[in-house]
């Protein structure tokens, strides 16, 4: 039997659904390629690195500029030593404090499941003024499982109240690691439209889509009423 809070619990990833970030990450990868006097990149092409964590961005970053494969470790170090307190370019998606705050008041669970590391997870939260509003926060370094394995979603759930085994509750997401991290985990996905995804909105399994968080408390009611509704009889 499923033990949840009523309505059941939300959980948010960060970077390209309520965060816009690419333009920080993007200032310290460059930083870090300065360092080794290499071309900077271009946002766009660090925004299409951003999804599956740190190491994994790194991983394209080198790819995309040559660099040896046998650096990451280092360069890894020394992106993280900027990445820390990089908060100053980050900006909020248009209407998510306002959407956060009819969720919070409907009395809904809130929470973070993000590849971001941690501590820059607790630091963007801090510094925008939103971290109080989630009961939980899982970064990529929280486990040792990374999305779109469905452990850290689980954790997440499982710390709102939810059963971790079979959690009743939503997930929304900008990508394609959140699209299958929530289909791995067994939950419905609200689709935020303007992230960070590579793939078509059709080629990502979801349960609604949406463009502006204008919409989300609605959407999130429809969801839970829809896949959680008590069964009759």
């Amino acid at each position: 039997m499923n033990v949840c809070f009523a309505p059941c619990p939300v959980v948010f990833d960060l970077d390209g659904t309520l965060i816009d970030s690419a333009p920080d990450i993007h200032a310290c990868v460059n930083a870090v390629l300065r360092l080794r006097g290499v071309r900077p990149l271009t946002l766009d092409q660090v925004r299409g690195f951003v999804g599956g964590g740190v190491d994994l961005l790194w991983r394209r970053v080198i790819g995309a500029t040559g660099l040896p494969t046998d650096a990451h470790r280092d360069l890894v170090a020394s992106f993280m030593t900027r990445y820390h307190e990089a908060t100053g370019l980050t900006r909020l998606y248009p209407n998510v404090i306002e959407a956060l705050g009819i969720l919070a008041d409907r009395g809904y669970p809130l929470g973070i499941c993000t590849n971001k590391p941690l501590g820059p997870t607790r630091a963007v939260l801090e510094h925008l003024g939103i971290d109080r509003l989630f009961g939980v926060v899982i970064g990529g370094d929280s486990l040792p499982q990374k999305k779109p394995d469905p452990a850290p979603l689980r954790a997440a759930f499982a710390a709102l109240g939810a059963d971790p085994a079979q959690p009743r509750g939503i997930f929304v997401g900008d990508s394609e690691y959140d699209a299958e991290t929530a289909q791995n985990t067994g939950v419905p996905m609200l689709l935020f439209t303007r992230g960070y995804r590579k793939a078509g909105i059709d080629e990502l399994v979801h349960h609604a889509a949406f463009d502006d968080f204008q919409k989300l408390p609605l959407l999130v009611e429809e969801t839970s009423a829809q896949a959680f509704a008590p069964s009759q009889g």
